[in-house]
């Protein structure tokens, strides 16, 4: 997909065992740790809780590096496995789908684990309110946010009021909300939910990306499903269905939402040219719209930050 810098920091992995085909894992290290900031990771810290990898370098080379990627990775705990025929692993998953895992010793076995069962936004979203850039407010809710997201805003000349998933909307002022992408099953949240249907009637712009997109399309009325594999990569082919237009887009979830549920009032935005899944709503009349790609993507590819600036231009 990317690199695994950005790859082990994105929080929808949380609570994950990530598989890596890629055949040269750790020869550029990692970049000395001023996390927050950092154009190298998606949020601060490892977000996986195992990796397995075919060839492990352990000579590494880069002018940025700072450290080697297993001494990162025991920094935060997070089990490895290397010289495995990842390959292979990776055929297994492609004709049974998504599946549990664990990675164990034989003189210490642990239990299978399900990470859907879980609030995992208590892991990975901010616990205090946080503040960025000047101008009108957007509250970002943050479900397990990318930094980018907050550095796309900011860019455009907005202020962006960064808020824990389970905040209250009425202690503040605000222009526009903003629902973030995170790990997990959407049905698990049934407070977030709550809390977009009541803005929802408040008729102020709203955009939800990823998880936040199936937040928002659960407060519209609309039902979501776990899907086989999910989608994993960079180069998602998505059609907006307002004008055919088809775009590349970034991509990491395994949940979607069920169109066929989608209530009147709202439009199908994009589709998924793939498999035909959905890929964001919009309202018929309010200035409230989803997207289940990453237009934030970082490194790419930035086809869709147009996003944005649709977003943004409903609160003028």
């Amino acid at each position: 997909m990317v690199g695994y810098p950005e790859t082990l920091t994105d929080p929808s992995y949380t609570g994950q065992i990530l598989v890596l085909t890629f055949p040269l894992i750790g020869n550029y290290g990692i970049e000395k740790e001023i996390e927050i900031n950092s154009t190298f990771f998606e949020s601060i810290g490892i977000k996986i809780s195992g990796l397995i990898i075919s060839d492990y370098s352990n000579d590494f080379s880069h002018w940025n590096a700072f450290n080697p990627l297993s001494r990162w990775m025991e920094k935060y705990n997070i089990p490895g496995l290397c010289e495995v025929d990842t390959r292979e692993l990776t055929k297994l998953i492609r004709e049974n789908g998504t599946m549990l895992g664990k990675i164990e010793l034989d003189t210490d076995p642990i239990d299978f684990f399900n990470p859907d069962t879980i609030n995992l936004f208590e892991k990975v979203a901010t616990k205090d309110v946080v503040e960025y850039g000047k101008g009108k407010t957007i509250l970002l809710y943050d479900c397990g946010c990318k930094e980018n997201i907050v550095r796309n805003i900011v860019s455009r000349g907005y202020k962006v009021k960064r808020v824990p998933w389970n905040y209250d909307y009425k202690q503040t002022d605000f222009d526009a909300v903003l629902f973030s992408n995170g790990p997990g099953n959407p049905e698990m949240y049934h407070d977030l939910v709550n809390t977009a249907k009541e803005i929802i009637t408040l008729g102020k712009p709203i955009l939800g990306i990823c998880m936040g997109h199936q937040i928002v399309s659960l407060a519209a009325g609309a039902k979501t499903y776990k899907m086989k594999y999910g989608h994993r990569s960079q180069n998602q082919p998505v059609i907006n269905k307002k004008n055919n237009r088809c775009f590349v887009t970034s991509q990491n979830h395994g949940f979607a939402v069920d169109t066929q549920t989608l209530p009147k009032e709202w439009d199908v935005w994009f589709e998924n040219l793939n498999d035909k899944t959905n890929e964001g709503i919009i309202h018929k009349e309010l200035p409230i719209m989803s997207v289940q790609f990453h237009p934030e993507a970082a490194p790419g590819p930035v086809d869709t930050e147009f996003i944005f600036d649709e977003f943004l231009s409903k609160i003028k």
